[in-house]
């Protein structure tokens, strides 16, 4: 996403300095991103990751998958100072991954909230309570981040620009966590690379958001005797009655209208400002649909 953002922005062909500069950019968002990854998995005790066992499952690991998520984070910064240290927009870069770092664990710390050892409350679980989660946690270093880098390197740093991008890039990353709910309850594994586990980790998510909305009283009772547990049996009947509501045709529907409205949000918000509106396109479309 750094090197297409650079291209649209720059509308040339890079240099090779430039294209090899917004690449280490782009190993630093991977970067920061394995960081969150590693010790995500051990706080939500996930099976898998990409169709691998998650580190801190492998012989010899452990909890020092923690240690290890640290050193991943910190190796980020280093590279940073050893490939942009001179550069006139390093400080704005450090910045930006201070800020969107920030951001990210109070997504985390969100998502945590609603952890199996907590009651369970679903009173707590609303849509704009989601939404304040998938924007924390997910959109700013998967959407934004990389986008703002290529802006940065490119000399765009008017706070306008930012934040007309940011408003783009964060309503895409809703879109992108919407779809990850749904591919967990009903992905398939061997495409999606990991098994589903948000059901069994009380996870506030748009799928369980969306039920409550739509139950009676008999199934909210459903609900609360089995959402939460790891018991694959309790997972099934969660699943069931999701199949029951028709929360697969449900998400379509939203699928259909929210990359419309993201369209529409691209073509009104960009002529603001000197951004391309095939750069934002381009990732809309990279994703609408997607099946992983």
């Amino acid at each position: 996403m750094v090197v297409a953002s650079l291209r649209h922005i720059c509308d040339r062909e890079l240099t090779d300095d430039e294209e090899k500069k917004a690449i280490i950019l782009g190993w630093c968002v991977e970067w920061l991103q394995a960081f969150f990854l590693v010790a995500d998995d051990v706080m939500d005790e996930s099976k898998t990751r990409r169709g691998q066992p998650c580190w801190y499952t492998k012989d010899g690991v452990g909890l020092e998958a923690v240690n290890d998520s640290f050193l991943i984070g910190v190796t980020t910064y280093r590279l940073l100072k050893k490939y942009f240290g001179e550069e006139s927009y390093y400080v704005k870069i450090l910045e930006l991954f201070n800020e969107v770092s920030y951001q990210t664990a109070i997504g985390q710390t969100l998502d945590l909230m609603f952890s199996p050892h907590k009651d369970l409350d679903f009173t707590k679980f609303t849509l704009i309570r989601f939404k304040t989660i998938a924007k924390h946690k997910t959109a700013y270093y998967s959407f934004y981040l990389p986008v703002a880098l290529a802006m940065h390197m490119a000399g765009v740093s008017d706070d306008k620009s930012h934040n007309i991008a940011k408003t783009i890039l964060l309503a895409m990353g809703e879109f992108f966590q919407i779809q990850d709910d749904y591919l967990d309850c009903f992905g398939e594994p061997s495409i999606t690379g990991k098994g589903g586990s948000d059901i069994e980790q009380s996870k506030c998510t748009w799928l369980i958001v969306q039920a409550l909305d739509h139950v009676n009283d008999q199934q909210k009772d459903i609900l609360k005797a089995n959402y939460g547990k790891s018991d694959p049996v309790c997972v099934q009947k969660v699943k069931e009655l999701y199949n029951e509501l028709n929360l697969k045709e449900l998400y379509h529907q939203y699928e259909e209208s929210s990359y419309k409205q993201l369209m529409s949000l691209i073509e009104n918000k960009v002529k603001e400002t000197q951004l391309p509106p095939g750069m934002f396109q381009e990732f809309a479309d990279k994703i609408y649909k997607r099946n992983k």
